[in-house]
């Protein structure tokens, strides 16, 4: 991370530096790759997985995984299953501090302890995704990642 500016300093750059390379982009793959990319450079090594569970449209309530930074993750998330089917249920931001005391987690990496998983909205404010940032340090986000990466969610569908 940037140490000579504050977390959300580096957030508000971050997400100008996003739209900027996404500007007039019409793949929202190619926005979502790039959004957990650059996030995932910022932060290193906090950022252990970085990536988006995109709402398939031909499985109703179901995530399945889109553009990622980190080892490998879950193919698919029910909703209400674990933390991300949990955002995805609620449509409401989650910090999780410990996600092995978190009811229902489901492990895609051991290595993760803590998580904080976004929601991301359509045009018509459907939900599109869940952005999922998992670090290997246990009570690794705050509210300033919260508000951070929630702007960040919110430039990534406007094309």
């Amino acid at each position: 991370m940037r140490q000579t500016m504050d977390k959300a300093a580096v957030y508000r750059d971050l997400k100008a530096e996003i739209e900027s390379v996404v500007a007039g982009e019409t793949s929202v793959t190619a926005r979502y790759a790039t959004a957990s990319c650059i996030l995932a450079q910022a932060f290193r090594p906090r950022y252990f997985w970085t990536g988006f569970y995109v709402v398939d449209p031909l499985k109703e309530r179901e995530l399945v995984v889109g553009p990622y930074q980190g080892t490998l993750g879950c193919l698919r998330i029910p909703f209400g299953k674990g933390v991300c089917g949990h955002v995805a249920a609620t449509q409401e931001p989650i910090i999780v501090p410990d996600v092995h005391a978190f009811p229902g987690h489901i492990a895609c990496d051991s290595a993760t302890n803590s998580e904080i998983v976004v929601p991301v909205f359509d045009a018509e404010g459907q939900l599109a995704a869940v952005l999922d940032v998992d670090s290997t340090e246990p009570d690794a986000f705050d509210e300033i990642d919260r508000d951070g990466l929630t702007a960040i969610c919110e430039i990534l569908l406007v094309a």
